[in-house]
């Protein structure tokens, strides 16, 4: 199959408008503001998905301090390309990258994405019906 996409860690390529439609709206992004998006950009280690036409497909960041811990955060693919497995193809990637395999221990919160990041090998904290964690040092 011919792939219809690509990602990059360039933060020029991010169409911030439509990222932060599309948080602003969610559950989690409690009406977050263009420059809240802007600044939360800049301040993380972040991805886009596109179209071959440069189109956002979707987005994710994390927080990290780029030697032990990762924070994935707004975790995104937007609506017309749902259901595509566009968000399964992100989080692989992201993982397969080279800062992030660095990394010892990966985190996030998520309330309806368990079956996503299960795959990945992520499990949940404790009791917590919102945060999973994947230890790689344990998993090695």
């Amino acid at each position: 199959m011919e792939q219809n996409y690509f990602i990059s860690t360039d933060k020029n390529l991010l169409n911030v408008d439509a990222i932060q439609q599309f948080i602003a709206n969610s559950y989690w992004g409690d009406n977050r503001t263009l420059e809240e998006v802007k600044t939360t950009i800049e301040n993380s280690y972040c991805f886009g998905i596109y179209t071959l036409k440069n189109e956002q497909i979707g987005f994710a960041r994390v927080v990290t301090d780029y030697i032990y811990f990762g924070y994935f955060m707004d975790v995104i693919i937007l609506d017309k390309f749902q259901g595509q497995g566009y968000g399964k193809i992100l989080v692989k990637e992201i993982l397969e990258d080279a800062t992030i395999k660095k990394l010892k221990t990966l985190a996030l919160k998520t309330k309806d994405a368990h079956l996503l990041y299960e795959r990945f090998g992520f499990n949940k904290i404790g009791d917590s019906p919102l945060w999973m964690s994947v230890d790689k040092q344990i998993l090695e």
